[in-house]
């Protein structure tokens, strides 16, 4: 196994020395892998604990954003820099598991060797431990998305995801494309398929994403989306 690991912070100094020490260990048997954290503006204690995590954990990269920039600027920033093929996403706040990391990789590339058009493999939170206007708002967020994109994908919402990373450079880029990556990746031609993951409550610090905040800009994100697939033409190629 060789992966980035790429995780987009804001505010997490509680959360991220756990979430990397986890990592560290579940990933004990792989080849290679890097863990690139993107600070994306953090006004607490999280740059200082991260230079400290620099000293102790040699497959550490620290990138920061000098000012807040979003989850979805922050993703690419890490995606860009990556070294390897295929790249794996997880939220900071510890909630994503990484023990899932190894199975979700395992299963993109033994699904890959009977479909070349596979990916990625997106994490599906089917037990959720959220709050329950969390949850509601969620599964309304997913109902809406999915009848209009028909994208298949339960849970897009979820921040575990492993694919590759040439295919992700090839979509295109707006600010809260995370949100929409099955349907971007489908559009061009590509297929997703969701595997159930652990999913755990958060233990420190809050959501830095309200609710409402994410209502607005989902709906216009979601208009933005359908025109694009709408004008999305995949060609079938071959050389003479």
């Amino acid at each position: 196994m060789q992966v980035s690991i790429v995780i987009p912070v804001r505010n997490e100094a509680e959360n991220i020395i756990p979430l990397l020490e986890e990592i560290v260990d579940v990933m004990k048997g792989a080849d290679a892998y890097e863990i690139i954290v993107v600070d994306d503006g953090s006004n607490d204690q999280t740059s200082q604990v991260l230079n400290q995590a620099l000293q102790r954990v040699d497959m550490l990269r620290v990138i920061q954003h000098e000012l807040s920039c979003g989850q979805s600027t922050a993703i690419c920033t890490g995606i860009k820099v990556a070294k390897f093929a295929v790249v794996a996403t997880l939220d900071g706040d510890g909630q994503n598991d990484p023990a899932d990391i190894p199975r979700l990789y395992g299963v993109l590339m033994q699904q890959r060797e009977e479909s070349a058009q596979l990916w990625m493999v997106a994490g599906w939170r089917n037990k959720r431990h959220d709050s329950t206007w969390k949850l509601f708002s969620s599964k309304v967020a997913n109902t809406v998305r999915g009848g209009l994109l028909g994208d298949k994908t339960p849970d897009t919402g979820c921040g575990l995801k492993v694919f590759f990373r040439d295919k992700f450079l090839e979509l295109p880029y707006f600010d809260h494309m995370h949100r929409f990556l099955p349907a971007l990746i489908i559009r061009a031609g590509g297929q997703v398929i969701s595997v159930p993951v652990n999913h755990r409550a958060r233990s420190k610090g809050y959501s830095k994403y309200g609710t409402l905040d994410r209502l607005w800009a989902g709906i216009t994100d979601l208009m933005g989306v359908i025109w694009l697939k709408k004008r999305a033409t995949v060609p079938v190629i071959k050389e003479i």
